[in-house]
This record gives C-alpha cells, sequence and structure tokens, in this order.
C-alpha cells in the first residue's frame, strides 16, 4: 500500500496541466425510486456494480464482489456455497431485501427469510444496483437495511454478440462460460450458460489442530438463462425470463467439536421464470408494466454416519420454498403534459404487487444417537399498493417521496421515505438528506415452525418495524487538468429497530416482539483519478450497531459488525489493452460468539481483525481474445470473518475469453 500512494504522489506531481480534460458520466440508478435517476440525484446511499466492474474483480460470487461497498459488510460462514449473510448499516441479515430485474427473490424457507450471497455466481448479471437505508416504501417486506437488484444480461444494440470464457486453476479449479446476445428485427435476446468445478479449501481454521484436517469443501454449479424480448410495435415489449441453476458443496458437520468428513454435503437448485410486458403510451408520457414470476427454491443438506465422528452425526435436512410474484407498475412523465421551467423531470409513479409464499421445511437430525426433527409447512399471502413522485426544483433541488401500503400476516404496515438532493454546480457538490421508515413481516419458519425440542412458532408475531435518516454530502474537484480528479463523499446514518423477533421460553420456546437496537455510522468515500490510465477508489465504515435490550454479560454489541471497515482498489492500465485491479479489504475486529484451538465455545467476546488482498491482470491480445489472471487472498490470510470459520486460501485462475 506505501507503494502504491508513493506512486500517486508521484503521479500528482509530476502531471502537467496541459493534460487533456475528461469527465465521468455518472450511473443512471432505476432501483432507488423506480424512476431512472443519475446516482447524484438520488437521496440514499448507491453502489452501481457493472459488467465492467464485475470482470475485473474477478469475484466469483455475489458475496465476493459486494465485500468492498461501504456500509455492507459480507459474513461469509467458509467457502462457495456456504452461508454468507451481508449486513446492511448493521442491520440484520434478513433485513435485506434481494431483487431479480425488480422481483424479490429471498429463500422463503430460511429461517428468517435470508438470502445466502454464497451460492449465487455472476455470469448471467449485467449490472447490481445496491441502495443502502430503509427502502420498504418502495420494495416492501425486508428492506430495513437495503435492497440489492440484479439487473440481468439482455440482447442490445448492434451485430449480434457472442462471448465465451474458460479458465482454470489452483486448487483443482475449472470454469466455462458462455453468452449469445443481440437483437434480430423485433426480438432481442440474451442467452447464456456457466459451469465452475472447485476442490476449495477447509473452512476449519488451522489453529485448531486437534479437529483441523484439511478436507476441501468442494463446489460445483451449472447455470443457464434466457432473457427473451419481442417488440411487436415500438414503444411495447413481450418478455420471457427463464434461469435455472443447480449447485453443489461440502460443508463442515454439525457437532462440538466440528468433525472434517468428506461425506457431508449440500445441493442447491432453484428454477425462476417471469413472463411480462412493458408499454410505452401517449407517446411517452405513460409507462406501464406487468409481469407474473415465479420461483422454486430447493435445498438439502445430507450427511451420513461417520463411525470415527465422536459426535456420531448424522442429517436430511430439506428446505423448499415456493413464491409468486405479480406486480403492476406505472411511471407517468408530468413534464410531457406541463411543460414548466421551475418544476423539471417530475415523475409520479403507483402500482400493485400481489405475492404469495409457500414453504415446507423437513429437518431430521442425529447427534449421538438421539434424533432432533424440525418441521414447516405453511404459506402466507401479501398484497400492497404504493405511489410515489419525484420532482426538480430549479434543476437546484431533487425532491423524491414514496409511500405504500402492505396487507401481510394479519398485520397492515404503512410505510413511507422522503428524500431530496440539492446540487450546487458552482462548487461540484451535492448535499443530500433522507428520512423513511421499514419494517419486515416475520417468516413462515417464525409464525408455524415446530420441533422436537418443544419450541413452536408464534402466528400472532407482527412486522418488526424500523426508521431511520441520513444526511451527506459528494464533492468533485478538478486538478491536474482532468475535471473529476478528486470525487468525496461521506454520509452519517442513523437508524432505531423496534419489535425484533427474539426466542424466549414462555412457558414453551417460541418468538415473540420484544427486541430493538440502534443503528448508526459513518461512510466515506474518496476516488482519485490523476490520469487516464490509473483510478483509485477507497472507502471506509464506522457502524455502531448496539442492542437496547442485551444482557450485560453477553454485551450490547450486535454480532458480527465490525465498527471499523475499509478497502481500495487501484485500476491501472499501464499500455493499451492490459488491465490490472488490485483490491485490499479490512475488516476490523467485531463482537461474536468465539471458539478456542480446541473447538470449545468459550462465550461471547471480540473476534479477530483481517486484511485480504486481491487481484486480477487483463490484457488483451487482440480485439477479440482476452487473457486473464485472478488471484483471490493472494497472501493466504487466515482471518475468520466469523469465528470459527476460516477465510478460503490462496488461489490462482488463469483464462482466455472470447468475443466477437
Amino acid at each position: 500500500m506505501r507503494a502504491i500512494f508513493a506512486l500517486l504522489a508521484l503521479i500528482l506531481v509530476t502531471q502537467t496541466a496541459t493534460a487533456q480534460p475528461a469527465v465521468t458520466i455518472p450511473d443512471t440508478v432505476v432501483t432507488a425510486t423506480r424512476t431512472p435517476l443519475p446516482v447524484t440525484d438520488i437521496p440514499a446511499g448507491v453502489t452501481v456494480i457493472d459488467r465492467q466492474t464485475i470482470d475485473a474483480s474477478g469475484a466469483t460470487t455475489l458475496g465476493d464482489v459486494l465485500a468492498t461497498i461501504p456500509g455492507l459488510h459480507v459474513s461469509p460462514s467458509g467457502g462457495a456455497g456456504g452461508q454468507a449473510s451481508v449486513f446492511l448499516r448493521g442491520t440484520n441479515s434478513a433485513h435485506v431485501l434481494v431483487l431479480r430485474d425488480g422481483m424479490p427473490v429471498n429463500d422463503g424457507s430460511d429461517p428468517s427469510n435470508a438470502f445466502n450471497f454464497g451460492i449465487d455466481t455472476l455470469w448471467d448479471v449485467e449490472r447490481i444496483e445496491v441502495i443502502r437505508g430503509p427502502m420498504a416504501a418502495v420494495y416492501g417486506s425486508g428492506a430495513i437495511g437495503g435492497v440489492i437488484n440484479l439487473i440481468s444480461r439482455r440482447g442490445t444494440e448492434g451485430a449480434p454478440r457472442l462471448e465465451m470464457d474458460l479458465s482454470g486453476g489452483y486448487p483443482a479449479t475449472i470454469q466455462g462460460a458462455a453468452l449469445a446476445s443481440g437483437i434480430a428485427g423485433p426480438f432481442d435476446y440474451a442467452l447464456t450458460a456457466e459451469s465452475q468445478s472447485r476442490r476449495g479449501f477447509d473452512a476449519t481454521p488451522r489453529r485448531m489442530t486437534g479437529i483441523y484436517t484439511g478436507t476441501p469443501e468442494g463446489f460445483r454449479d451449472r447455470i443457464a438463462t434466457a432473457n427473451l424480448g419481442y417488440t411487436p410495435v415500438a414503444g411495447t415489449r413481450l418478455s420471457l425470463f427463464l434461469r435455472g441453476s443447480q449447485t453443489l458443496f461440502g460443508f463442515n458437520t454439525l457437532g462440538s467439536p466440528t468433525f472434517d468428513t468428506s461425506n457431508s454435503f449440500g445441493t442447491a437448485d432453484s428454477l425462476l421464470g417471469r413472463i411480462g410486458v412493458t408499454s410505452h403510451l401517449f407517446n411517452g408520457v405513460y409507462e406501464t408494466s406487468a409481469f407474473l414470476g415465479r420461483e422454486q427454491d430447493d435445498r438439502r443438506y445430507l450427511e451420513q454416519l461417520d463411525p470415527n465422528d465422536p459426535n456420531l452425526t448424522a442429517e436430511d435436512n430439506r428446505y423448499h420454498s415456493y413464491r409468486t410474484d405479480i406486480q403492476w407498475n406505472n411511471t407517468i412523465h408530468l413534464n410531457d403534459l406541463f411543460p414548466s421551467t421551475v418544476l423539471t423531470a417530475s415523475d409520479v409513479t403507483f402500482g400493485y404487487q400481489h405475492t404469495v409464499d409457500t414453504i415446507n421445511v423437513r429437518v431430521n437430525d442425529s447427534f449421538a444417537g438421539f434424533p432432533f426433527t424440525q418441521s414447516a409447512r405453511a404459506s402466507m399471502t401479501t398484497d400492497a399498493g404504493y405511489a410515489g413522485v419525484t420532482t426538480t426544483v430549479w434543476k437546484r433541488v431533487i425532491v423524491t417521496g414514496q409511500v405504500r401500503r402492505d396487507w401481510v400476516a394479519g398485520s397492515t404496515p404503512t410505510t413511507w421515505r422522503l428524500g431530496s438532493v440539492l446540487l450546487v454546480p458552482e462548487l461540484n457538490t451535492s448535499f443530500k438528506a433522507a428520512y423513511g421508515t421499514s419494517f419486515r413481516a416475520p417468516s413462515l419458519f417464525e409464525r408455524f415452525g415446530v420441533d422436537s425440542s418443544g419450541t413452536v412458532g408464534n402466528p400472532a408475531l407482527k412486522p418488526e418495524s424500523a426508521e431511520g435518516w441520513e444526511i451527506g454530502s459528494s464533492t468533485t474537484v478538478g486538478a491536474l487538468g482532468r475535471v473529476d480528479a478528486v470525487t468525496f463523499g461521506a454520509t452519517y446514518f442513523n437508524e432505531q429497530v423496534n419489535d425484533l423477533i427474539v426466542g424466549v421460553f414462555t412457558p414453551v420456546a417460541t418468538s415473540i416482539n420484544v427486541g430493538s437496537a440502534h443503528l448508526q455510522g459513518v461512510e466515506v468515500e474518496l476516488t482519485l483519478r490523476p490520469v487516464a490510465w490509473m483510478t483509485l477508489h477507497a472507502s471506509y465504515t464506522f457502524t455502531d450497531a448496539v442492542s437496547d435490550n442485551q444482557a450485560p454479560s453477553i454485551g450490547s454489541a450486535l454480532l458480527r459488525r465490525p465498527r471499523n471497515a475499509a478497502s481500495a482498489d487501484v485500476t491501472v492500465t499501464p499500455m493499451p489493452g492490459l488491465r490490472i485491479t488490485s483490491t485490499v479489504i479490512y475488516t476490523g475486529p467485531s463482537h461474536d460468539f468465539l471458539y478456542d484451538n480446541q473447538d470449545s465455545a468459550i462465550g461471547y467476546g471480540v473476534g479477530q481483525q483481517g486484511l485480504v488482498a486481491n487481484m486480477t491482470v487483463a490484457y488483451d491480445v487482440t480485439p477479440k481474445v482476452q487473457v486473464r489472471l485472478e488471484g483471490t487472498n493472494i497472501f493466504n490470510s487466515r482471518f475468520e470473518p466469523v469465528n470459527g470459520y476460516q477465510m478460503p486460501g490462496a488461489a490462482v485462475i488463469g483464462g482466455v475469453r472470447l468475443h466477437w
């Protein structure tokens, strides 16, 4: 890192003032308000990860590519396929709503309806939009911490495109992927196929010398996606989206101590289908769309009894979830009807959403000959209506407001959000402020799950609720002949979460709304573009996430929310066709449940801090051929992001990408 900053300082000193001006056009984001807005005009913490960034990062799973986003902490329990949770601004992992092209895809069979960020890979993703802060007024249940929208690849203008990627490396890794996309008359298409196979690493920390065996936890997946469109008349598109995936992965077995064996594995199969129509009517004044989506997820965790296992553990656990989602979304462009020089870019949005979730959970475990069973079979319907407005006053002040009413699980939460951005072009600065409310409906498992130890669900649970606000600014400074040489932004956020669902014994083990938490912090971002061939981006997040009613002996700090986190990545193109991206991620210590070197639980305490470095080198041999070399955890950090689970070791993958 010292060498990087020294090089940067040298460039700043020696670069002449005659350098050509350059400017970066801000990304346009749809997820935050349902209408396209530049990032600089959105009163929320927003990060856009485009396809170029995904490729440059070398990331293969969704959790990997999200790891550098300010305010977002990825907490993986093992390698690819293992459970990976995301905490946005200190909220719970179930407080992050994940969308696929606007359709909610959180796992309904998960005990808290959380999403596993360790399974999904990225070949069929064109861009990822991450919106931080309470967003239930736009998207409903679960968006307390924010929203992550995975936008799929789609056929675009120009000649048909074919892209192929084949790579392999250490340890025993092979990856293959293909994309065919384009537009042929009224038809557009994007077809992707992907397969990966990795030997993996042992997630058991090497410090646990008594149980560490080095048994790898492999990963294999197959994914196929079709995104098809037909435009019978200008302005109207009929769409069909299909995505199927099969995943097989290893995991550490249950018990104390953890027992490493190769006969424990999990599978995750998913099938998503969605049909829709989008129309631009009345010369584009009115946009309307309707979608019908259906998703099915099936997970299984299987472990056969191993006579060498001191815990005599066996399991066969199955989680099935089914979701039907219907949406009707509308936008009216008011300025096309009522031109105004005072209020410009004025849009009204409104719509309706109907979702049906069904789960079937069957858990069959055995510990030392004693059985344990768990089950849940139930359905839940959610109906919601929403409306919003966006306008710009005197081309200086952007105002956004949304309100939504949900009918879910016997409750009718109403959420709202109001935000504003003040543009000061004379100073190349923008100021933002926002306030919003949010909620998370109780999961089906929390309401109806039962197990053989006496735990029963609570159908009377009410939604968790939250309210939060943020304030921040962003400034771009010109230097060295570049108008965007430096961009600096900072945001303070503050959120209160109430009615948290907590397990208690009253007089049976169940869940009730009794918990609360206070979350606040600061997100800072700095981007330096001293010359055309170098970009340095750094971020720092301070998070104070505490429980309002935690026992003093346990500690009030929420688990696995590091108070300090930072990342830095530098991209250089020292010669035409050569691109080098280096990334360093620092995770500060956090409150966690700890295990000693013999894998014995020792209670709550402060976990480790860690530093992980990755690097990707890509070179365009010809305009149609690119060779790549990717290194992850190149210094072989043994950091435990979750105490008792070690980061995957150093890996190197090389490959070739063809496109024409």
